[in-house]
């Protein structure tokens, strides 16, 4: 299964490319990207980012001291914008309790103590708390999704109920603990599921996997 995974990974490289995911300027921004795309597209999410920006926002400093229905006011584009303004500033607060707001030291910690920590702060599940340790920490956490559960059912490797917690270790078994693996084959996954994988009506013509796929649990058309 390793060596299968890994053949997928690279058939999606070969035909996509890198996918320079997640597309930040700092960590810090990673991380607030990471709490405000919850529930919403990344489009929206980009929106919300560099209104930020232009006000001068996005530092730990600032979002750690602002109001909080200031900053929800800021950040309207993202959705569920009372929702993710406390969620930000549930995580400023634990960084400035237990980090001084420093960044790098929370980082230091290792990947799993990391994520567990994560967990502990309210607003942060599982899909969060990786995509920070992957993608901000770069600590190898795999991050699963809604498109990599779909691929990874239709191709027979999971069941389309397997939970988050075991559609990320099934996953981390089969692929080597790998930082750029990790990061690139979870950006492959959603560009695939975006483009031919979709929930529903899949483009399942021209798609790179198409001659692996079971097609497990794709409704076909009734006659007629």
């Amino acid at each position: 299964m390793k060596k299968d995974l890994l053949t997928i990974h690279d058939l999606l490289l070969e035909r996509s490319g890198p996918q320079h995911w997640w597309p930040a300027e700092t960590p810090f921004e990673v991380v607030v990207g990471a709490i405000l795309t919850q529930s919403t597209s990344w489009k929206n999410v980009e929106k919300a980012l560099s209104d930020l920006k232009k006000e001068g926002l996005l530092n730990p400093k600032t979002l750690h001291e602002i109001d909080v229905n200031i900053l929800a006011a800021k950040i309207k584009p993202a959705g569920y914008y009372n929702a993710k303004a406390r969620k930000l500033k549930e995580y400023m607060n634990h960084l400035y309790a237990n980090y001084a707001g420093d960044l790098d030291d929370m980082f230091k910690s290792d990947g799993r103590r990391l994520r567990d920590e994560l967990l502990s702060i309210w607003g942060i599940g599982p899909e969060t708390a990786d995509s920070i340790v992957l993608y901000a920490a770069e600590k190898p956490e795999f991050v699963v999704d809604a498109y990599t559960k779909r691929i990874f059912s239709r191709l027979g490797y999971v069941d389309e109920s397997v939970s988050y917690e075991g559609l990320k270790e099934f996953s981390e078994q089969n692929l080597p603990r790998n930082v750029k693996i990790y990061n690139e084959f979870h950006a492959l996954l959603v560009l695939l599921g975006k483009e031919h994988c979709r929930k529903t009506k899949p483009v399942c013509d021209g798609c790179p996997l198409e001659k692996r796929c079971l097609k497990k649990n794709i409704k076909k058309k009734k006659p007629g």
